[in-house]
């Protein structure tokens, strides 16, 4: 699209709903409106059928307005679920589900992990059986972040235990208030809840509520983690900002007039920190103006492994230049809130203690080395004695 028909959308967006006069949920039903919302999704969905790079062009543009932001309001629900809805849902879906998504009024949730289930997802036991125009749905979810505020979750299932584990899942959305469904939360070292574990016991949803067909599941989770997986590690940030403008001010605090050996090894740590940071931030600028809707490529894994490595890196620097006080740890409430990143900012006490689930969240360190090894290298894919092999007849512990 024209850069000049973009800043006509967003100058009468900012004019006709001045985000410093109006709620933030106004504000963003307008942008959603005007097909501002994901730029790059068809139009009528939020978007105008644009490019990602027209994405970060109004994204941008809002941001340095002072626009409510629809990310930290509802992180799950823009960056994974959004997407894997343009895809795969149905027009009555995409019409009833993208709008309040966008403005936070229903907050999602992922229901894909399970305590047997984590880096192998599609050896899932969660079970959903098939009763005339319902499902009902009985199984255990875990590690679901925001689950405890959700309105909705996107769940996959196992709906055929007689084929191969890739091929007998089905996704479904659900709502998180229905009976049969609990949640409870699991407190991590930062002292929060802001992971929990969810319980379906005969849990009932319409089939209109299924996304995709019946056995697509594994497609349809293949969008949602390829786009976590840009989510997490693939934005954008301003330059300075985040961790590495949170070690900049630390030291500008309390190091930049010293001079001793110790103070000069911080330095070196710092330059060498910040080069990387800087490296990851322009290389994700250049993979989103390339990348197109849909199913993200394995530049979301590359992206996501920098971005986990990096975060634990800047924040434990964080931590040493604060001395003394980077042992202090602040009361925290034990639930986190919907308006909180789950993922960045905050006390670089907390960041320091948050960023260790950030090798493991969206796929572990270890499974985005994988993908890069045989998506972008070419190498041999690592054994899989289960590949042909009925889901029924694997053994598990």
């Amino acid at each position: 699209m024209e850069t000049t028909e973009l800043d006509a959308l967003v100058d009468g967006l900012l004019a006709d709903v001045p985000p410093s006069s109006v709620s933030a949920i106004e504000f963003l039903g307008a942008q959603f409106d005007r097909g501002l919302a994901w730029v790059h999704f068809p139009r009528g969905e939020g978007g105008l059928g644009g490019s990602p790079a027209d994405q970060q062009y109004v994204l941008r543009r809002l941001m340095h307005a002072g626009a409510p932001s629809a990310v930290g309001r509802n992180v799950i629900g823009y960056g994974m679920v959004a997407p894997t809805l343009v895809v795969h849902g149905t027009p009555e879906q995409k019409a009833r589900y993208l709008r309040p998504l966008f403005t936070g009024e229903e907050i999602w949730c992922q229901l894909f992990s399970e305590p047997g289930a984590g880096s192998d997802v599609a050896s899932l036991a969660t079970r959903a059986e098939r009763d005339g125009d319902l499902w009902r749905i009985s199984g255990q979810k875990v590690w679901t972040t925001l689950a405890h505020v959700a309105s909705f979750g996107l769940l996959i299932a196992r709906t055929d235990p007689d084929v191969v584990k890739h091929r007998g899942i089905t996704a479904f959305i659900v709502d998180m208030h229905a009976p049969g469904v609990e949640v409870r939360p699991l407190y991590q070292i930062t002292g929060e809840a802001e992971f929990n574990e969810c319980f379906f016991n005969d849990a009932v949803v319409p089939d209109d509520h299924r996304l995709g067909g019946v056995g697509d599941g594994w497609g349809v989770s293949i969008t949602t983690l390829m786009n976590e997986r840009v989510s997490i590690g693939g934005t954008v940030p301003p330059r300075d900002s985040g961790l590495i403008g949170e070690a900049l001010r630390l030291w500008r605090r309390g190091w930049t007039d010293r001079d001793d050996a110790h103070a000069r090894a911080r330095r070196t740590e710092l330059l060498e920190s910040w080069v990387r940071n800087e490296v990851a931030r322009l290389s994700n600028w250049r993979a989103s103006d390339l990348r197109r809707a849909g199913t993200p490529g394995p530049e979301g894994s590359a992206a996501k492994l920098a971005f986990a490595e990096e975060n634990q890196r800047t924040s434990a620097l964080c931590v040493d230049l604060m001395g003394a006080e980077g042992m202090l740890y602040p009361t925290r409430f034990p639930h986190v809130r919907p308006t909180e990143s789950a993922m960045t900012g905050g006390d670089p006490r907390r960041a320091f203690l948050r960023m260790r689930a950030n090798s493991i969240e969206g796929g572990t360190s270890e499974v985005m080395r994988n993908i890069i090894a045989e998506r972008v290298l070419g190498l041999p894919g690592e054994p899989r004695v289960d590949k042909d092999v009925a889901w029924k007849d694997v053994p598990r512990g």
